[in-house]
């Protein structure tokens, strides 16, 4: 360890925190510290990704207009952007098409292209979407369509007849966890080369890659990482006008250094909100603009949204839980109210999964008199498994390991909770799971300085797979105990034997600490970090867990 160390010029908890993470050698772990956009794997290393270049380059030498067909969430939105914009500097005029999810729901549709031939489109190159719509591809190759997808969710078993598809999911690719606008971005890399004219600088775009990549919640390592780790460093600077107007209605100073907990909490909901509540133009047009006045327009309006669909999801938030408390018993859980708010399910089926660390399917009625369900799961199952082992009851799915969506008959319900539970229970071998912390090292409070907390941030930005380090303390002393609104409370705590006293913020522990802890002896689980405040920089720790002693 203090060999790598010095070679690394870092201390030996780094080193031993990168060891944990399964780097060996002095160059991984350089990698992983000083990720640079050099180390971004080649073209060829991509399968399609050559081929869907190419196919698009032809079509436009051809003189055939393109559309890109994006997705409304995050990932959806800025992957669309990122293509529009891109054709824009290179002079190529294009269309996009975000479907309602209100109206349409999610991925391509034969009514919407339809109307695009109608109009003489004839390049369709999808985002986020498109890999498990074949009946729609063979209708945009019925009206003589060139049909481009660009898509990371988990293909069937048969794929669509498009003629060129880039998914890191099929084929050898260095990294199969590319989201949607990682894709987008790389396929945007290989046709800068190819089309005639000036190339462009493609670190321009980074600040969209890391904004849809982080709020895809996909693994922040290898590829992802490089694009994200140097994304946020274009994000820092909000050269783009929908950026900056974005960093200023959540309180972020314009040139503010942004983190993956500042971009997940702060920007992405704000655009995920307009998906939502069915105005996912906004956001696009957001991330469009040319002109900082129109985007400060914009950037309320989404910040509007962002406080109607945390209204909306309050209420529903509360029954679901207490529905869920009905289905204690369950493996798996599916929840289903015919008034709830299909924008916000997503939202309610991760909080009620981590509350009760269960997988969850929310159901709400959509307009057809179907169900239309949004799913979360748990690290220990997969819920693309899951919903495939049930595909015989359900209209639809697609998704990932960790969340999912779906549709399904009225009729169907009860036989699908049915077997849902019945499959989490096989999986989990009919043992109830439990959520668990695992620690990376013990920490004193007389170790934690500024020096430390930089070196931590290199590791940064924290995500899947690479979760932020958290460590475990000495016997500490709850020295004071402060309410924060309802539900939080902050903690000064002193570690005697440093002679150091810190104050902890406890997040949602409010009804798991009560006052009567003052006065005691506990160990911590916990992350310091920095924290700032009027402009002063000062040092906390984020509590996780906590344990009486002895």
């Amino acid at each position: 360890m203090r060999v790598l160390s010095g070679e690394l010029d870092v201390s030996p908890l780094v080193v031993r925190l990168l060891w944990t993470r399964g780097l060996r050698s002095t160059t991984e772990m350089d990698l992983f510290l000083s990720p640079r956009i050099r180390d971004l794997a080649h073209p060829d290393q991509w399968h399609g990704l050559t081929n869907a270049a190419k196919t698009i380059s032809q079509a436009l030498a051809s003189g055939q207009k393109p559309v890109v067909w994006g997705d409304y969430d995050v990932d959806g939105i800025t992957g669309t952007a990122l293509l529009l914009l891109f054709f824009r500097a290179r002079g190529i005029f294009s269309e996009h098409y975000i479907p309602s999810r209100q109206t349409e729901g999610y991925g391509l549709n034969c009514s919407g292209i339809e109307a695009l031939a109608s109009r003489d489109i004839k390049l369709l190159i999808t985002v986020d979407c498109g890999i498990s719509h074949i009946k729609e591809v063979v209708r945009a190759k019925e009206l003589g369509m060139t049909v481009v997808i660009s898509d990371h969710h988990l293909p069937g078993p048969e794929l669509p007849p498009a003629d060129a598809i880039m998914n890191p999911k099929i084929g050898e690719c260095p990294c199969s966890t590319l989201a949607g606008v990682g894709v987008a971005f790389f396929l945007a890399a290989v046709l800068n080369r190819m089309l005639p004219g000036e190339h462009l600088d493609m670190r321009q775009f980074l600040d969209l890659v890391a904004l849809g990549t982080i709020a895809d919640i996909v693994e922040l390592t290898g590829q992802n990482r490089i694009l994200a780790k140097n994304g946020l460093t274009v994000l820092k600077d909000g050269l783009r006008p929908g950026i900056f107007a974005l960093k200023e209605v959540c309180g972020y100073k314009p040139s503010a250094v942004l983190d993956e907990d500042r971009v997940g909490f702060g920007l992405a909901p704000r655009i995920n909100a307009a998906g939502r509540l069915g105005k996912a133009e906004t956001a696009l047009r957001l991330l469009l603009t040319e002109d900082l006045n129109e985007a400060r327009e914009l950037a309320k309006e989404l910040d509007g949204f962002n406080v109607e669909r945390r209204g909306i999801g309050r209420e529903i938030q509360d029954e679901a839980l207490r529905m869920a408390l009905e289905q204690q018993g369950r493996f798996g859980l599916v929840l289903h109210a015919p008034h709830w708010h299909e924008g916000v399910i997503g939202i309610i089926a991760s909080k009620v999964a981590e509350t009760h660390y269960r997988p969850t399917i929310i159901l709400t009625d959509d307009e057809s008199g179907a169900l239309k369900g949004s799913g979360r799961s748990i690290p220990e199952f997969s819920l693309y498994d899951g919903l495939q082992a049930c595909e015989h009851l359900l209209l639809g799915f697609g998704g990932h390991s960790q969340a999912a969506g779906l549709r399904l008959h009225k009729e169907n319900l009860d036989l699908f909770r049915d077997a849902f539970n019945a499959v989490v229970a096989r999986k989990l071998n009919n043992t109830p799971p439990k959520p668990t912390l695992i620690l990376d090292a013990p920490l004193s409070f007389g170790e934690i300085d500024y020096d430390l907390l930089k070196e931590l941030e290199l590791l940064a930005p924290f995500g899947a797979d690479n979760p932020k380090p958290l460590f475990i303390s000495p016997q500490v002393v709850v020295r004071k105990r402060k309410p924060v609104g309802v539900d939080h409370v902050f903690l000064d705590l002193r570690d005697e034997i440093a002679g150091v006293t810190m104050r902890a913020k406890a997040w949602n522990q409010a009804k798991a600490l009560p006052q009567s802890i003052t006065g005691k002896s506990v160990y911590l689980a916990y992350t310091p970090k920095f924290n700032e405040f009027n402009g002063v920089t000062s040092i906390e720790l984020a509590l996780q867990d906590w344990s009486l002693q002895g």
